[in-house]
Order: C-alpha cells, then sequence, then structure tokens
C-alpha cells in the first residue's frame, strides 16, 4: 500500500473518532446545533399515573397530555435555512409500561390550505403537508425507526440504517388524526415491543420534521443544517425518562390462511385449479436487541407486481425485492459493493457496474420472476454486542422445473467510532442434487464515515473484496473496488474504483457482467441564490466513467454533463444534461429480435437529455424526459411521460408512459411501455389498486387488482387477481395467458 494511502486511511480514522463537542451560539428558536457542534435538544418523557387512560381519537384532550412538556422551537431547513419555522409545532410524549404514545399539534394560521391526498398505508407522502419522525432507540447514531403521517391518517414507516432506508418494514403501531380549526393534531400509539432497544438505557434519540407544502417548507427540532436533516442519526435530539416498560415475552406468531384459483390457457392449462394452504410466521426477539424470524410454508400471494422496465442494454435488469420475509431486516444483511444503487439514489447515471453478493430474489423465484415454493426459511437480525449480524437460511421445495436448494447468507459488521465498521460476508447456494456442487461467496468490507469533516461535512471512505467459487474455474473468481464519497448539500464529489475478474460468479447475487476494471470520478456544484423568491437551487456538474477489460483495452468511456439543473422554491424543476459515449462491443448483441451488433464493433455517440417536473403536491403532476442523439450505429429518441391526478383525497391515478424508436443501418424498431394505476383509498385502512401495464417487448397486458384491509395493525386480509393476455396482432386479439385470484388472511398473536 502507498504511503500516501495509508495516511488518507489514518486520518479519516482520525475524523472518524468520537470528539468533545465544542459551544456554539444557539440558533434563533433556542435550539442548538447537530451533536457534532453543540448539545442536543431534550425532552422528558411523561410517565401516566394508573388512573390516566388513552382514547386513541387525535383530539389530545385527556389531562395528562397538559402535564407533558412538548417538544418545539422547529427550525427551517427549507426554504430560509436556519429560521424559525412560520407554524409551529409541538410535540408531547407519554408512556405507561406497554406503549408510548406521541401528541403532536401542528398549529396552521390557515386550516383550510393544508394539503393531504393520501390515505394508504405505506404510501410515499411526497405531495402531503406530513410530519416525520426518526427514533433512535439505541442512541447509536446508526438505525432507526422512521415513521410518517399526514393530515388524512396515512401512516408509513421505515428502518433506517446508515445505507438505506427500508420502506417494506410494517411496525405495529396505531394513530388518529383529527383537523380543526388550529390546523391538526395527532395521536400515536407505540407498543413497545413494535421495537428493540435496551432496556437498561433511559434515553432514546428521536427527531421530528414537518413539511408545509403549500409554503414549500420543511422545519425540523434537531440538525437544521442542509447537511444534516432527520436522516442523520447523528444530529437527532433526546428523550429521556423511559424506564421500567415492559417488551412482553418477545414472541409474535403470525398465522395465516391461503386460497388461491388459477388457470394457464396460455401455457396449456386450460382449468381452474383452486388450493388451499396455511402458513406460519414466527418473531422472536432471544434478546432486546436481537430479531428472529421463522417462515414455514411460505406464500406471498399478496405481494405486487413488478413494474415493467424497457431492456435496450446488453445486460440483465434490476428488478427490487418486494416480499415481505426478505425484507425484513435487509439493512443487517447489505453489502458495501453495492454502488449502483447508492449511485442512483445521488442522481448519478445508470452503470453497468452493480455487484451485490446477496440478492434476495435468487430465492424463491425463477428468472422469469416465477416463484417457487419455500418449504421454510429462518432469518436472524439484530446486533451482539458491537457487531451488527445477519443470517438467513432457506430451502426451496421440488416443483415442476425447480429442483430443492439450500440458500445460507451469514454476514457480521463491527462497529467502529460513530458511523464507521469493518464487515464480513459468507454465501452458500447448495444444489442438493446429485453431482452438483455447493457455490459459495466470500467478502470483507470496511466504510470509514463522519458527520464531522471540516466541521459539519459528511465524507466516506468504502472498500470491498469478494471471492466466489466456480466448480469450472479454479482462478479469476474475485471483485473488489472502492469508493470516496462526499455527499453534501453545495458540493458532491466522488471517485469509485471496481474490478471484477472474469470468472467471478456469485451464486446468490446480483451481476451485470464480468471481466472489467473501473475507473468513475463525479464532481457536482449545487449553489443556492441568497435572497432570490424564485430560484432555491441551482446543479452543474460532471460524471466520467471509463470502463475497461483486464488487460486495459477500452470498453466504454461516457462522460455526462449537467449542463443546467434548476429547483424553483415551488418544488418545480428542469434540468439539460449532454452525455458523449464511446463502446466497444466485446461479444455480439442481438439489440432486437431481427438486429444484431458485431463483437469487435467500436461506437462513438453524443447524447442530449431534457427533464423537467411539477411540484408533487399539486393536482395535476407531470414530469417527461426527451432524449434524443446518436445510438451505436444509427439515432434514438426515447420518451418518457408520469402524470399523477388527485382528484381528491383518497382518489389517485398515476399515467406513465415510455416511447423509444431507434433507427440503425441494419434496421430500424420501436419499443413502448405504458401503465396505468388507479388507487382507492377508502381509508387508512382500505385500499383497493388497480395497476395495467403493457410492453411491446414482450407483447404483454398485464393487469393486477390488489385489495387490502387492515382489520388492526398487524391483522390483514388481501384479495388479488392477476391477469395476463397475449397481443396476438396477427389474431387482431389479446389471448390469455394466466389468471389467478388469491386470498389471505393474516392474523398476530403477541404474547
Amino acid at each position: 500500500m502507498a504511503p500516501r494511502f495509508h495516511v488518507t486511511l489514518a486520518t479519516l480514522a482520525l475524523l472518524c473518532a468520537p470528539a468533545g463537542a465544542s459551544a456554539q451560539p444557539q440558533n434563533a428558536q433556542g435550539n442548538q446545533g447537530a451533536p457534532d457542534t453543540g448539545a442536543r435538544p431534550r425532552m422528558t418523557a411523561l410517565r401516566l399515573a394508573g388512573g390516566d387512560t388513552v382514547t386513541l381519537d387525535g383530539r389530545l384532550d385527556e389531562p395528562f397530555w397538559s402535564r407533558a412538556v412538548p417538544a418545539g422551537d422547529f427550525v427551517q431547513i427549507d426554504p430560509e435555512n436556519g429560521r424559525p419555522a412560520t407554524e409551529k409545532t409541538e410535540v408531547r410524549f407519554a408512556f405507561n409500561a406497554d406503549t408510548f404514545y406521541l401528541g403532536i399539534t401542528c398549529y396552521d394560521a390557515e386550516p383550510s390550505r393544508v394539503i393531504a391526498y393520501q390515505r394508504r398505508r405505506d404510501e410515499g407522502l411526497a405531495s402531503d403537508d406530513k410530519i416525520q419522525i426518526m427514533i433512535d432507540t439505541f442512541l447509536d447514531a446508526r438505525t432507526g425507526y422512521f415513521f410518517e403521517l399526514n393530515p388524512q391518517g396515512a401512516m408509513s414507516d421505515a428502518l433506517q440504517s446508515p445505507t438505506d432506508t427500508n420502506r417494506a418494514w410494517d411496525g405495529v403501531w396505531n394513530a388518529r388524526v383529527r383537523r380543526s380549526e388550529i390546523g391538526w393534531t395527532l395521536e400515536i400509539a407505540f407498543p413497545f415491543r413494535t421495537l428493540n432497544f435496551n432496556p437498561t438505557s433511559d434515553t432514546w434519540g428521536i427527531n421530528f420534521q414537518r413539511t408545509v407544502q403549500r409554503k414549500n417548507e420543511v422545519s425540523i427540532w434537531s440538525g437544521w443544517r442542509r447537511n444534516e436533516g432527520i436522516w442523520r442519526l447523528t444530529n437527532a435530539g433526546t428523550v429521556s425518562g423511559i424506564r421500567e416498560v415492559s417488551q412482553g415475552s418477545g414472541l409474535d406468531l403470525k398465522p395465516y390462511g391461503i386460497y388461491t384459483s388459477q388457470a394457464s390457457p396460455g401455457r396449456g392449462q386450460t382449468a381452474m385449479r383452486s388450493d388451499a394452504s396455511a402458513g406460519l410466521d414466527v418473531f422472536y426477539n432471544p434478546t432486546p436487541q436481537l430479531r428472529t424470524v421463522l417462515t414455514v410454508n411460505t406464500d406471498f400471494a399478496q405481494t405486487e407486481v413488478d413494474q415493467r422496465q424497457v431492456n435496450l442494454t446488453r445486460y440483465s435488469l434490476f428488478f427490487p425485492e418486494r416480499r415481505d420475509f426478505f425484507l425484513d431486516g435487509v439493512n443487517f444483511l447489505d453489502f458495501s459493493s453495492d454502488e449502483g444503487r447508492r449511485a442512483a439514489w445521488n442522481g448519478l447515471p445508470d452503470s453497468d457496474d452493480q455487484v451485490i453478493p446477496f440478492f434476495s430474489r435468487r430465492v424463491g423465484l425463477s428468472e422469469d420472476a416465477t416463484p417457487q415454493r419455500i418449504d421454510f426459511g429462518t432469518k436472524v437480525t439484530g446486533q451482539v454486542g458491537a457487531q451488527d449480524v445477519g443470517l438467513l437460511h432457506v430451502r426451496t421445495g421440488d416443483a415442476a422445473g425447480f429442483a430443492s436448494e439450500d440458500f445460507t447468507v451469514a454476514r457480521v459488521k463491527r462497529r467502529l467510532f460513530t458511523q464507521s465498521y469493518i464487515g464480513g460476508l459468507y454465501t452458500r447456494r447448495d444444489p442438493g442434487a446429485a453431482g452438483s456442487e455447493a457455490r459459495h461467496t466470500t467478502g470483507l468490507d470496511m466504510s470509514l464515515a463522519t458527520p464531522r469533516f471540516r466541521g459539519s461535512q459528511n465524507i466516506e471512505l468504502r472498500a470491498w473484496f469478494l471471492h466466489a467459487t466456480r466448480p469450472d474455474a479454479a482462478k479469476g473468481n474475485s471483485a473488489f473496488g472502492a469508493v470516496l464519497d462526499y455527499p453534501n448539500d453545495r458540493w458532491y464529489a466522488r471517485f469509485q474504483t471496481t474490478e471484477v475478474q472474469e470468472h467471478f460468479d456469485p451464486a446468490v447475487g446480483f451481476l451485470r457482467r464480468q471481466n472489467y476494471r473501473r475507473y468513475a470520478p463525479t464532481l457536482q456544484f449545487a449553489p443556492r441564490p441568497r435572497g432570490n423568491p424564485y430560484i432555491r437551487q441551482f446543479r452543474f456538474g460532471a460524471n466520467i466513467d471509463v470502463m475497461t477489460d483486464r488487460e486495459n483495452d477500452l470498453l466504454n468511456r461516457q462522460i455526462d454533463a449537467t449542463l443546467f439543473n434548476l429547483t424553483l422554491h415551488s418544488q418545480d424543476q428542469v434540468a439539460v444534461n449532454a452525455t458523449r459515449r464511446r463502446e466497444r462491443l466485446d461479444a455480439p448483441f442481438r439489440i432486437s429480435r431481427s438486429i444484431t451488433l458485431p463483437a469487435g464493433a467500436v461506437y462513438d455517440s453524443s447524447r442530449v437529455r431534457v427533464f423537467a417536473r411539477t411540484a408533487e403536491r399539486r393536482t395535476l403532476a407531470l414530469n417527461g424526459r426527451y432524449e434524443t442523439g446518436e445510438f451505436y450505429s444509427g439515432t434514438r429518441t426515447q420518451r418518457q411521460v408520469n402524470l399523477t391526478v388527485r382528484a381528491r383525497p383518497g382518489y389517485i391515478v398515476y399515467l406513465s408512459g415510455e416511447w423509444n424508436a431507434v433507427e440503425l443501418p441494419e434496421g430500424h424498431f420501436s419499443t413502448r411501455l405504458y401503465r396505468l394505476v388507479g388507487e382507492t383509498q377508502f381509508s387508512p385502512f382500505v385500499t383497493l389498486v388497480n395497476d395495467v401495464q403493457y410492453d411491446t417487448q414482450s407483447s404483454v397486458l398485464g393487469w393486477q387488482a390488489r385489495f387490502r384491509w387492515i382489520l388492526t395493525p398487524g391483522n390483514d386480509v388481501y384479495v388479488v387477481y392477476t391477469h395476463n393476455w397475449l397481443d396476438e396482432p396477427l389474431l387482431d386479439r389479446f389471448a390469455t395467458l394466466d389468471r389467478r385470484v388469491a386470498s389471505k388472511v393474516l392474523y398476530t398473536y403477541r404474547f
């Protein structure tokens, strides 16, 4: 290792190490800055007396609420960073032995102008006024529970980790909201057994953030600087006094019954086949910091369909996991090499470089997303001392065309300093068939991160190494990489390097290509004009992406420049990008049914992309993209349009379309993709979603109708109907491929 790199690692380690807080002046409302520059704001939990009772109705008229001391003095993040919030917010915390309660008052001088469309559970609230809550129960500034609610009573939750926000987590909690002449008030009940926490500590990290859409205003209780915010757990305040509470026995049983009826005329099975089955999920916390899950006869009948994508590249598309069992605690199994996802979070161009050693869709799903039977699965996630641990084992069952397999994943991370770690990963895939060998992947990774660089700037260095066994190759089975990331509001900088050897193939992972080296620097500058009544932020920058084979012969080189990116205070946005690319095909590329581009050909192309979107809060919200320019030996024009219609609260329609026109000397073709989603949200507990999709690459029209009724939190009824038709233009008809109706009833018993 070069001496300079030794110095870099040592410097980052010193920056990441805990440091004493220095005194800082208070801001305009008396809150102090983030914990790295001053004391956290504090609130005290009120323990309910024996005679105190709670009626969850959103009114906050129980006598004990007047005894609870509120947290307030919110400070703006946007538009006027550091100034007092224009609308007052008060949060009170009370608890008894089994449950803690938040009573929140969102004052509003014009309550009739509060914006709230969504009612659906776990739906994003980007269009609405909302209150967001982050709770760091271990006070470690690494992991937290996230909750958000709007004035319609819509509830959403997530698990927060240093690398991901897992919105698939579905905690058992309840809330009611009431709108009145003073604004809107919330009453929220969280059973202690829903959260993992250290019972020997009476203090948690906690933070609150409020959005007032008509003013485009975001304010927060703690961490108002733009590099901070609610997602940075190091900036949370604290709540103390949480003593003598019960997490119960830590045991939850979730039995469920399923009835399905299906037919596949397009595949030769015309008669409807019906089946009834049952399954069980067992959740147990052996310690307050550790969670175990056992699932038997697993079924994912209620899972939403994938959103279709058009593929005009040489590589596989990435589809996210949607099954609850695999999403629960997924942050304890992630690995530093997944830079493609991280880049997407930061708005960087899509890349062929996506190395994921554990990709849960490899378990129980075929390549075309056909479900395989899962006999049982076990999972352990959580903390053991200074370690974050994750362990997964799943066995899939024998079925037509699929042999039984065993999948094992083990992950451990040793926490260092405030936000750093070193870790290891192991995966195993055992086909179980005679003559078949189990395949293994091992990995090491590290992260040195701090939010204190140059005062309050974020910086992180990540590095990783992976090795995968293959029965047909003894060498060239490794991959490794490193990233230096500087993700901040005004300046964003990043340098990434990756090498994937020619035989590296993680059996339980996702990999787009092999045999390459990649170097990718990025620099972005995002100034905010002071005092401008219309413009919130500009963004300019460039991303260079160079990929060679392992003999250093160029495979592709792309320069993507952000010529202009403007965000208004109204949250409307427009951007113009230009791309210059050189690509050498190392293998023949069949780009359409009738066109194949030859191996060895080198193509230069220039493209221009224009993007515009209106604010999500509007009744009609529109975003569109137009891209045109050279494409291999010819040209390609792409158009994308997404329209959201919010006619009234609870009734929302999404329409989207994508059109590609490709003209090449070898031939021409076009693709089309359409999607229509209609949501009828009767209440936060009863919803019906219709999702219709069609694309010309598969020529399949698909429809899913998904009804969900939340009887009480944790107890659900689902009815899901799915129908797929094949477009047969010569016969001028759509012929049924398959259809399926599934109903599922799930109940939670808590002990």
